[in-house]
């Protein structure tokens, strides 16, 4: 046992702790009952020394934590209950956050990351915001603490040894010491590339979400009502971005991993990441009211201060185990819900108090809007966000709403919608039909002249060839004998409204040589966004429709029997213009490209290895030669189907993968996507022989053969080719004094020849045999005895049922709109951080001189619409 690692690990937590209060409440002392600007230089000091220790200690926990699970030390439970020998290292990062401490530690570590460049870039805000900052790192810290404190445990630490967490467990009554051989390893659901990049992204989005909060709590408490939304603004706008891809991430590993058909499935968990982002590109859009407008300063401190508060909900409805049973992606509760639900009231009490305190000092604008002032309508928008958020908090609550009644010993009846798709998506859909109206009419009123005509000559051009490409649509959806129904009509409309509208925007800027707008590439991006959800999901349209004729089984259910097509191996099926050929079962073996077939492998007694039947090669380079002894991942098994379109003759291969997994409720399958410009075909496995199941073999029938002889085997039949010394492919371990034989046995089905090489063996004057299993055809052989006087053979034959797969394929139109918009809405945002007061985060402030000349600049560039 290594105990040092986690000894080091655990006073790195507490260091990181004690730093952290020395920290916040030396940035309060250096800015206590002082201007902004003029901190005590000495506090200020040991402050940043403070933060500084406290950064180092983050980043000794974070390699403590990642040693452990590299060098697999299962005498730390976070070890064991989340990683494997054999996981291979890229999935050993998705490790480190799969558990609740290592998510928490991942959020710290972004904080302190940001703590050091607000420290670098906005000195003169140092003080106050640093001292939000290292507040929120005091709770965060907290959470993975793992100290008790009179009779109280403050946090969990990942650093817990497995006999100290497993208490009831023999094994460690017998043995304090004893250290398993394995870990339990990571969920097969996380083993996916975007496992890696998809958690770092989105907590650096929830971190960022603390920046213009802190500069907004800084700046009621500072009094600088107004000063605090240029150097917040940047930040906020990086969130934002960075928050928004990080949902998308997420949408899109569920759409390569899990087989329910799409990319978002309404779950309590994706619901509470959802909810900050949409109230946080509301407050983005307050903010730039009242930096370019100077209005809307109350909306943007009560948004602003929402979505962090919104984060700190997520993450206790996430980790308290309150959605225990309403998702399946939540975690369990490892007893810090108490300590989150004072970390969220903390903060809320703390924010909402001082809000109200300087409520009426805030600024308002006396301005009057009118329908031809931009202003009205981009608060209309950011209004329809804040609606659209609150739905979908309402109705995730509910399990909130039912614990905290019961708590007070009132019994609720409330339960969650039973088709929560269907309830979430009826006013979500119109929630898009708003943003992409209203994101085209701001951008084309932000950069026009605030009157009539020329508003209606702007909007004319969109909005006719937004109606004529409507119309066209609808004609073609009926045209393939589909509905479509005016809720699809309205967003069809309004998402093309919002791209033409938006592009419109862009070009005309283009053309007047003024720089391009980020607001509206961003914008563009988002309505394609919605047309891609729209025609993705609303159009998905089942090919592997059952016209067989036939049941496949009376235990599966109607939609199984309906959407699936029946593959028998190697056996050529019809499919919605395509012809589909099921060719085989394969496995991944670590340095070589691509899966390798399974015939091609004899399994060993350790699971993940195995010993080379054949060459195994890929394009033309051989990797291992017959009788090597090689690596395999055994979880997964690759199903190779093999397309061919019927018109176009284009040929593909898909590799759908499906695993037994008892702890996920049986088969999990994992969809195979192919790819092309106008839609995707997404496939997966819906059902497959059991494979922890023996076969039913039919009695072995015996059969008596010479060298050359013919057998009938059902519907094929087999010759005799020779007999011939037996090779290590049959993982035999030969000794000195053994004696193997194996029958070359050349097997005919419908498509194609088999070679079967049952063996013989002669070992301390016991005999032994091993069969060998023509998967396709559903045969075995065993050579049983040999004569050798007579030149006979005697051949044992068994049949079972044929490999099938049962497949579910979708065809996706237009899903590439979705995506490509995500990348637009991305740059949109980037442009709008270089654009909008990028130097409040790439460089220290200027003076209050230079910001009034770069306003005036910023107005005078603004483009005048031309008469």
């Amino acid at each position: 046992m290594n105990l040092l690692v986690g000894q080091i690990g655990h006073l790195s937590v507490i260091v990181a702790f004690a730093a952290a209060l020395v920290a916040a409440y030396s940035y309060f002392q250096a800015s206590r009952g002082r201007a902004l600007g003029e901190e005590d230089a000495s506090w200020l000091r040991i402050a940043r020394g403070a933060f500084f220790v406290h950064g180092a200690a983050v980043l000794s926990v974070i390699v403590c934590l990642f040693n452990i699970i590299h060098a697999h030390r299962y005498e730390y439970y976070y070890a064991w209950s989340h990683s494997s020998n054999h996981l291979p290292v890229q999935y050993m990062i998705s490790c480190f956050w799969e558990g609740q401490e290592g998510s928490f530690l991942l959020w710290i570590f972004w904080h302190v990351v940001l703590g050091f460049c607000i420290m670098r870039f906005n000195r003169k805000w140092e003080a106050p915001v640093m001292a939000i900052f290292s507040g929120v790192q005091l709770f965060l810290v907290s959470m993975i603490l793992g100290v008790v404190l009179g009779g109280v445990k403050v946090g969990s630490s990942p650093f817990i040894l497995l006999r100290d967490f497993l208490t009831d467990l023999p094994v460690f009554k017998m043995n304090p010491n004893f250290v398993p051989k394995d870990g339990t390893g990571l969920n097969a659901l996380l083993q996916n590339y975007w496992m890696v990049i998809h958690p770092p992204t989105l907590f650096l989005g929830f971190a960022l979400t603390l920046v213009p909060f802190a500069f907004a709590i800084a700046a009621l408490w500072k009094k600088e009502l107004t000063a605090w939304v240029k150097p917040a603004l940047p930040w906020t706008l990086i969130g934002g971005g960075v928050l928004g891809v990080g949902v998308v991430m997420g949408a899109y590993w569920a759409y390569e991993t899990l087989n329910f058909g799409g990319y978002w499935n309404w779950d309590p968990v994706e619901n509470a990441v959802y909810i900050p982002w949409l109230v946080l590109v509301a407050s983005l859009h307050g903010m730039v009211l009242w930096q370019k407008r100077r209005t809307g300063l109350r909306t943007a401190f009560a948004l602003v201060i929402a979505t962090f508060i919104l984060i700190l909900y997520a993450t206790f409805l996430t980790r308290s185990g309150v959605l225990g049973n309403a998702s399946v992606h939540s975690f369990t509760d490892l007893g810090l819900s108490g300590q989150l639900f004072i970390y969220l009231a903390a903060f809320m009490v703390l924010s909402v108090a001082l809000l109200v305190w300087r409520w009426k000092e805030i600024p308002i604008s006396e301005k009057e809007l009118t329908a031809y002032n931009p202003e009205l309508w981009v608060f209309v928008g950011a209004t329809v966000l804040c609606l659209g958020a609150f739905q979908v908090l309402f109705t995730t609550s509910i399990p909130v709403y039912n614990s905290f009644m019961g708590l007070l010993g009132i019994k609720t009846n409330i339960a969650l919608p039973a088709d929560q798709i269907a309830h979430y998506s009826k006013l979500q859909l119109w929630m898009g039909v708003g943003v992409a109206l209203l994101s085209g009419v701001a951008q084309i009123m932000w950069w026009q002249r605030n009157d009539k005509t020329t508003l209606v000559n702007s909007l004319s051009a969109p909005t006719l060839l937004a109606l004529l490409g409507t119309a066209l649509t609808v004609l073609l959806v009926r045209y393939n004998n589909l509905t479509i129904s005016p809720a699809y009509v309205a967003l069809t409309l309004a998402g093309l409204f919002g791209v033409l509208a938006n592009f419109g925007t862009i070009f005309t800027l283009l053309r007047r040589g003024v720089r391009l707008s980020g607001g509206a590439v961003a914008h563009l991006g988002i309505a394609l966004m919605l047309l891609g959800i729209l025609a993705s999901s609303g159009y998905s349209n089942i090919i592997s429709r059952n016209v067989s004729g036939l049941l496949y089984s009376r235990e599966f259910t109607e939609d199984l029997n309906r959407d699936n097509v029946l593959l028998w191996r190697n056996e050529t099926t019809p499919m919605h213009g395509y012809q589909l050929t099921y060719t085989g079962q394969f496995l991944e073996v670590p340095g070589v490209p691509g899966y390798v077939d399974k015939q091609f492998l004899f399994r060993t007694d350790d699971e993940y290895k195995a010993v080379a039947r054949a060459p195994i090669a890929s394009e033309g380079k051989t990797y291992y030669k017959t009788g090597d002894t090689l690596e395999i991942l055994p979880e997964n098994t690759y199903y190779r189907v093999a397309y061919k379109n019927q018109k176009s003759g284009e040929q593909f291969v898909l590799y759908p993968r499906a695993q037994v997994n008892e702890e996920m409720g049986g088969l999990l399958a994992s969809p195979a996507v192919k790819k092309f410009w106008g839609h995707d075909i997404y496939s997966h496995i819906s059902s497959v022989l059991d494979p922890r199941k023996e076969k039913p073999w039919s009695e072995a029938k015996e059969h008596i053969l010479s060298i050359g002889d013919t057998i009938f085997l059902n519907d094929y039949f087999a010759v005799f080719r020779a007999i011939e010394p037996a090779h290590e492919t049959a993982g035999l371990n030969m000794q000195k004094g053994d004696l193997a034989l194996q029958a070359d046995m050349i097997v005919s089905g419908e498509q194609r020849q088999y070679h079967a090489h049952p063996v013989f063996v002669v070992r301390n004057r016991l005999v032994g045999r091993v069969p060998d299993e023509v998967e396709d055809l559903g045969v075995r052989l065993s050579l049983n005895a040999i004569d050798p006087v007579k030149g006979k053979f005697t051949f044992a034959v068994s049949t079972s049922q044929k490999d099938y797969v049962i497949l579910k394929a979708m065809e996706k139109p237009f899903i590439n709109l979705l995506w490509s918009g995500t990348l637009l809405m991305a740059i949109g945002f980037g442009l709008s951080v270089r654009q909008r007061g990028g130097k409040g985060v790439l460089a220290t402030e200027a003076t209050p001189e230079a910001e009034a000349s770069a306003e005036a600049g910023s107005r005078a560039a603004r483009p005048q619409p031309v008469s």
